[in-house]
């Protein structure tokens, strides 16, 4: 089973839907007893960095997500991902989860922003959905796939068990739900596998 953390940001019904069509058993809760139960967990998130992060500090789930994330495939999705980085400039400095290092910095100002839309993704060579004004800075070493804009974005990045993708897999079409079913079959089957 499959839990996707309920903490009152994100887009969780898509997400929910998509899983649901890969045939995987889905679960929506907060309940950190199920949450502990569940074979993988995946974090969604829309909006801003910093009311998403009290979110989840009012929920009392920002440690209990820190420990579960070393026992079990874990995957950040949008404002997801970047929670799990260990802070964002985004009206002024937020800390975050700090699962993942680095941080998370603007999108440079000569390139259109909020960066929305359909993008190729380097490694991949498919186009995936996008919609933020901000991106991780990290270690190349955690970079799984990338676009370019403005400079390298990191799209998907993976440290162990921990997967983050910047882009939208719900809203990205047969490509979205490929790159799930990839993160599923790898990162829950085998952790040493990179998707």
């Amino acid at each position: 089973m499959i839990a996707i953390v309920d903490y009152g940001v994100g887009n969780i019904a898509n997400v929910e839907r998509a899983l649901k069509e890969l045939g995987e058993a889905v679960i929506v809760t907060s309940d950190t007893e199920l949450l502990d139960q569940a074979e993988a967990l995946v974090l969604p998130g829309v909006g801003a960095y910093a009311p998403a992060m009290e979110r989840l500090k009012e929920t009392g789930l920002v440690d209990f997500l820190k420990e579960q994330a070393e026992k079990k495939p874990f995957l950040g999705i949008c404002l997801g991902m970047q929670l799990l980085f260990e802070s964002s400039d985004e009206d002024g400095l937020t800390e975050g989860l700090g699962i993942l290092p680095g941080t998370i910095e603007k999108l440079p100002n000569d390139v259109r922003l909020p960066h929305m839309g359909w993008h190729q993704l380097t490694n991949h060579g498919e186009a995936v959905y996008f919609v933020h004004s901000y991106g991780a800075v990290c270690d190349p070493e955690w970079i799984v796939d990338a676009v370019e804009y403005g400079r390298l974005v990191p799209a998907i990045v993976q440290k162990g068990q921990v997967t983050g993708m910047q882009f939208h897999p719900e809203k990205s079409g047969e490509v979205g739900l490929k790159l799930l079913k990839e993160w599923r079959e790898t990162t829950c089957n085998s952790t040493q596998q990179s998707i």
